[in-house]
């Protein structure tokens, strides 16, 4: 019997990872010359300077506390581009709608879409519109693509990186970690998978905790400029235990996390408590994990905690050779693996 493709492949964590790679990256590895080309599996490609990005959006329900699946399709693609040091210049939104899907409905999402993209500077300039018989899919879909270009402030920060360390690279990829660097999260974990889940099963966790979705380019902008960063991502699908792996990985390095420093709100842990979820696991739409010369760790946070979206930032770790894989130092002293998450605990939340 032939095996079928599962939710869980989807979900951004292990087994998406052994789809992508054993049945995708195998067509498509040697296709084209891109600077950054698909087999990194970074968040964007780059060719000829400039970064493309594409992600689908399935997310139920499509209106929640804090967003909506507008909203979440327009920052989850600027933050893609961003994330790699481009600074984000349009974005293309395809839309798939099922025959009978209320208009009112369709008109707010698409709405929210002109108001976060008009605000976060980054415009929609093309796209595309297709109906289907009812029942062919949950509802309404979005994709939406992304493309940036290479600027002066990521130039900038690559010559203060260089001023402390080696450094080849010319954009923040996954791969650039090395022992020393610092970890950095730009502010609270959770929130956008609790408050989908609590919404869309009735837990009522939604009256204290909203989505942190956001466009994060100005952010990126501001601490590029102070300079010293490595690496970026944005700790969305598998949240910040998978981005942490990505790194470890693709770097070939330890980390070591310390978990009195990684910033989890008190309803999010409740939260994750009284279901059994890890609130690393869960995946966010408005944060960013860095990776940052130690030199400039500080003043790289006094930049972030000086941006709306950055006060709860925190040091959460550092790469070393001293392990292999991610390390939890726990508050009680102790040491925990942190592995990658197979999927996603909370599915259908981007």
């Amino acid at each position: 019997m032939a095996s079928k493709i599962t939710l869980a492949q989807g979900a951004g964590g292990e087994l998406m990872d052994q789809l992508i790679k054993q049945s995708i990256l195998k067509y498509f590895k040697k296709q084209g010359t891109a600077e950054v080309s698909l087999a990194a599996l970074d968040d964007a490609a780059v060719i000829d300077d400039i970064v493309f990005s594409t992600d689908s959006h399935t997310v139920q329900p499509l209106i929640f506390p804090g967003g909506d699946i507008g909203s979440l399709a327009v920052c989850g693609t600027i933050n893609d581009v961003a994330v790699m040091g481009a600074t984000p210049l349009a974005l293309s939104a395809g839309f798939i709608i099922e025959e009978g899907f209320s208009m009112d409905t369709f008109e707010t999402i698409v709405r929210s879409m002109a108001t976060t993209a008009n605000k976060a500077g980054v415009p929609i300039i093309t796209g595309d519109t297709k109906v289907v018989e009812k029942g062919a899919i949950q509802e309404f879909m979005i994709n939406t693509s992304g493309i940036g270009k290479r600027g002066k402030y990521l130039e900038s920060n690559i010559k203060v990186v260089k001023r402390h360390r080696t450094f080849k690279q010319r954009w923040l990829l996954d791969s650039n970690l090395s022992k020393g660097d610092m970890i950095i999260l730009s502010g609270n974990i959770g929130e956008h998978g609790i408050a989908l889940l609590s919404f869309r099963e009735g837990y009522g966790f939604e009256t204290t905790i909203k989505s942190d979705i956001a466009p994060v380019n100005g952010l990126m902008e501001k601490i590029l400029v102070e300079g010293g960063i490595v690496s970026a991502k944005d700790p969305t699908r598998g949240g910040l235990a998978n981005t942490v792996n990505e790194f470890s990985e693709k770097s070939k390095v330890g980390i070591i996390l310390h978990e009195d420093a990684v910033p989890i709100p008190d309803g999010v842990r409740s939260a994750c408590d009284l279901l059994g979820i890890d609130p690393l696991e869960i995946g966010n739409e408005g944060k960013v994990v860095l990776g940052v010369v130690k030199e400039k760790a500080d003043d790289v946070l006094a930049v972030l905690k000086k941006h709306p979206l950055g006060r709860h930032a925190t040091i959460i770790g550092e790469a070393t050779s001293q392990i292999h894989g991610v390390v939890m130092e726990t508050m009680v002293g102790g040491k925990r693996i942190i592995h990658k998450p197979l999927g996603d605990p909370v599915p259908r939340i981007c």
